[in-house]
């Protein structure tokens, strides 16, 4: 085995996984992304260059990090106090006249200096991405189209390279009462709002107390998408709190997890090379969770074989979440004279053009989006859990083999047991929903006892 067969194989099961899911890639960019594509600082580096630049700060960056064991909260804490004590005496004339005021909290002064060390940050080289290596990687990534990108990173780098993507910065994604396609989150805070920075021990206290519901609004992102790491340490904190509310909020079993990837650089490889193709993760006390590993020296086949599946042209997303964000009724519909499969029990009845209308050109309403809900109430790994497995990938395996048995897909329309709930305009934007009536047939092909199927062709509008 050599590194050309290991390629070969990975980027075969992206494909796989991308198929599976029907749906773009997430990203969760850390701070190794500023690092490879602008010579961004990582969080030591960071606190290096604000030691430096603070008079206040009078002892070596290593005095801090062999008092306080390594802990850059801790630091971070304290520079805060010191930052407050230099602007307030002989830094004053370093920051905004206004920052003086007592309705500002004494960490703005930092946070102030970090956004202003990180807003000198661009691509490497002049206009460009660097070496025309690093060049092909970007050009590559960016046709990735990822369905949305999560980052922990203050600066700005990611951005330009997503233009009609909207940021979406800190706790600003609790009060969004949807989730579209095309947004930044930027949970950790953006130097454009010095204030939104997670940095010290404070800020990371606060956040951990709204964590839970953070994850909450994300958790179908990570569930019901492939999901990929990159510009993170496999060990890093940051995946690790992501595996461990997957643990938690749908029980992953110490089995591989299929659709999550972490991305890492390692310039050691050669074409001998066949490095692992998976890691094991301690995300708690006596809880491990196998993710999927690739690591490579060049980024670009790897996004290459992410953005294989094909981008989502001609999409503009800003028109998309402007929709979104106006509408007071999901309205969905198929393909023009595209046969649905859906049971009529799970339809409103009570449309004013009556049933007969309904029949006659094969379309219907409903417009409370909570009978639909009530009806398909499961997501794919929710209904994995119901049968008894640790994920999702298992009940899939159930669904091929129904297509394999009797040619029906009933994940490739609505009908009795599946149902698409459209997040956007755009294909991929979807949440994939089921009903008790899937979970029934699927145990039943788990348990090898006769089953039938329920089919009924319509096709239909909600709204």
């Amino acid at each position: 085995m050599d590194y050309e067969q290991y390629q070969a194989e990975v980027t075969a099961d992206i494909a796989d996984v991308l198929a599976a899911a029907k749906c773009q890639p997430i990203l969760f960019v850390g701070s190794g992304f500023s690092k490879r594509y602008a010579d961004g600082p990582n969080w030591e580096e960071l606190l290096r260059q604000l030691a430096e630049a603070c008079p206040q700060i009078d002892k070596d960056f290593a005095y801090y990090k062999q008092l306080y064991d390594g802990d850059f909260k801790k630091i971070g804490s304290i520079f805060t106090d010191l930052y407050r004590e230099w602007a307030w005496g002989n830094g004053r004339s370093e920051f905004p006249a206004e920052y003086f005021d007592a309705k500002f909290p004494g960490e703005v002064f930092i946070k102030h200096k970090i956004a202003e060390l990180l807003g000198r940050l661009s691509p490497i080289g002049k206009g460009a991405y660097g070496p025309a290596e690093l060049e092909a990687e970007i050009t590559a990534l960016k046709n990735v189209r990822p369905h949305a990108i999560i980052t922990t990173n203050y600066d700005q780098v990611i951005e330009p390279l997503f233009a009609d993507y909207e940021t979406v910065i800190g706790q600003q994604i609790m009060r969004l009462g949807y989730l579209a396609i095309g947004e930044i989150f930027k949970i950790h805070g953006c130097l454009s709002e010095p204030l939104s920075l997670i940095f010290n021990e404070a800020d990371y206290r606060k956040f951990e107390t709204d964590h839970k519901y953070l994850s909450a609004k994300l958790l179908t992102y990570f569930i019901e998408h492939p999901l990929v790491f990159v510009g993170y340490r496999a060990d890093d904190p940051n995946i690790k709190d992501v595996l461990a509310d997957v643990h938690h909020m749908v029980g992953a079993g110490p089995g591989l997890i299929p659709n999550i990837y972490v991305l890492e650089w390692d310039p050691t490889l050669t074409a001998a090379s066949y490095p692992a193709r998976d890691k094991v993760l301690s995300v708690g006390h006596d809880v491990n969770i196998r993710i999927k590993s690739i690591s490579a020296s060049s980024f670009e086949w790897v996004f290459k074989a992410l953005g294989a599946q094909g981008e989502l042209e001609k999409v503009n997303t800003k028109l998309l979440r402007s929709l979104m964000a106006r509408s007071v009724e999901l309205v969905r519909s198929d393909i023009p004279k595209k046969h649905v499969e859906i049971d009529f029990k799970t339809l409103e009845h009570a449309v004013n053009t009556g049933e007969n209308f309904a029949k006659l050109f094969g379309v219907t309403t409903l417009s409370d989006p909570s009978q639909v809900n009530l009806n398909y109430k499961y997501t794919l790994t929710q209904v994995a859990n119901e049968l008894g497995y640790d994920y999702w990938n298992r009940a899939n395996d159930l669904i091929t083999k129904i297509k394999a048995e009797t040619g029906f897909d009933l994940k490739a329309s609505d009908n009795a047991y599946h149902i698409k709930m459209r997040t956007g305009m755009a294909e991929g934007s979807v949440t994939n929903k089921y009903s008790e009536a899937c979970v029934d047939l699927l145990r039943a092909v788990k348990d090898g006892k006769k089953y039938s199927l329920q089919k009924q062709d319509v096709e239909v509008i909600k709204s």
